[in-house]
């Protein structure tokens, strides 16, 4: 479709639509925890830290306060709503201490001692070294107070109980600070610290059983994320998302900039990087894509999503593709460098489940706004102008067009993707 703009990689994220929060420059943007207890360098540390945790893009509602929280969290159990983490002394965090702090990030439970839901990802912050959660908490204090009481939550029973809860954890959850692998290299550590920890990739990149826990969160082996129909590709596949054969510096670039020469961040990670990972210092990030290039790889796992396409609906799948998407992608869908991304060859468009490619063209493609891509390309969305069969024949034609041999998609696939997008 006309500037189509497909995630090939997706590193971190439990956004759903975007909140973009203006927070001013970290003063300290090193990898290491901080060396001193000075409150200014442990604020601004802190602050550091909570752009690499994409922090306020989940305790900001839209149009609202960053960080008062207030935030909607459709979850296929009902709808959470995010907490205030404003200094305020009655809805805020005001009267908490840093071990209360702690014991959230760490155990998952709130300052009167009561569940968290892991919707706030406690799983993976579980893993936070306590010097980093100290100086998370020093930086949320400063946060001007806010007099925002916090939702209550609307979930269905039993989801809304402790009980369900405490047997949930009692299932799925363990804390551990995370234990460097003496034998990996230091970088690699610090990449697993950050992906596996306040990057809570697994969060979106993990799939997840029938109660919402994913089994094998560090394997990163990809799912559809509830609520939003987008597809967390597996970043162990190569068949997806896998980077091991990327230049380290592509990987570094599509987390700083959102774009390479051959993927563009879309969808939920343009939201990441907009908001987090452009942010982050150059060693973070060489660490981050240690890390990614390391993963095992793993071979694709086949969904349900499959169509059929005859004569005539390849015929009008190729029309519209003439009409509505070559002017950008290219009568052959090589797309133009730097520019609009290329179909032929496109992982993101041939990997399965086929997700992202529909609900690109349902939505329209924006890669995120960042220093390294300042005025980014983006394509329309079609939800309005093409119906479910047409975006299904279109959809099935570039991925069956140009060298690609993906199965088609029915219109049906399209329907049960397209949500609220009409």
């Amino acid at each position: 479709m006309k500037r189509l703009a497909l995630s090939v990689l997706v590193v971190t994220a439990l956004a759903t639509t975007a909140v973009y929060v203006a927070l001013k420059p970290a003063s300290d943007t090193s990898p290491a925890s901080p060396s001193t207890d000075e409150p200014t360098a442990l604020v601004a540390r802190g602050e550091y830290l909570a752009r690499a945790g994409n922090c306020l893009a989940c305790h900001t509602a839209p149009g609202g306060t960053p960080g008062a929280g207030g935030r909607a969290m459709d979850t296929p159990f009902g709808t959470l709503y995010t907490s205030n983490l404003t200094s305020d002394a009655k809805t805020g965090l005001g009267q908490w201490s840093a071990d209360d702090f702690w014991n959230a990030l760490h155990d998952g439970r709130g300052r009167d001692g009561r569940l968290l839901y892991p919707a706030f990802p406690y799983t993976n912050y579980t893993r936070v070294t306590r010097a980093d959660a100290d100086a998370l908490f020093a930086w949320l204090q400063t946060l001007p107070a806010v007099d925002q009481p916090n939702r209550t939550h609307a979930l269905r029973f039993p989801y809304d109980t402790q009980a369900a809860l405490l047997a949930w954890r009692t299932l799925y959850f363990k804390p551990g600070v995370f234990q460097p692998d003496a034998g990996k290299p230091a970088e690699w550590n610090r990449g697993a610290y950050l992906v596996q920890g306040l990057g809570h990739c697994s969060a979106c990149h993990a799939p997840r059983n029938a109660l919402g826990a994913s089994t094998d969160p560090d394997a990163l082996a990809g799912g559809l994320m509830p609520g939003q129909n987008w597809y967390a590709p597996s970043l162990a596949s190569p068949h997806e998302a896998s980077v091991a054969d990327w230049p380290q510096a592509e990987v570094v670039a599509l987390l700083r900039d959102g774009v390479t020469p051959h993927a563009t961040a879309a969808g939920p990670m343009a939201e990441v990087v907009f908001g987090s990972t452009q942010h982050l210092s150059a060693a973070d990030l060489d660490a981050m894509a240690v890390y990614l290039k390391a993963l095992p790889q793993t071979r694709p796992v086949k969904s349900d999503f499959a169509g059929v396409q005859d004569e005539l609906r390849r015929e009008r799948g190729a029309q519209l593709y003439a009409d509505q998407c070559a002017d950008c992608h290219g009568e052959r869908g090589e797309g133009r460098p730097g520019v609009w991304p290329a179909l032929a060859g496109n992982r993101a468009v041939s990997m399965d489940p086929p997700a992202n490619a529909i609900r690109t063209v349902l939505g329209g493609g924006y890669a995120p706004a960042t220093r390294g891509n300042p005025r980014p390309y983006g394509m329309p969305p079609f939800a309005a102008s093409l119906s479910d069969d047409d975006i299904a024949m279109v959809v099935s034609h570039i991925r069956g067009s140009w060298g690609n041999s993906a199965s088609p998609v029915s219109s049906v696939d399209v329907q049960r993707l397209r949500g609220n997008l009409r």
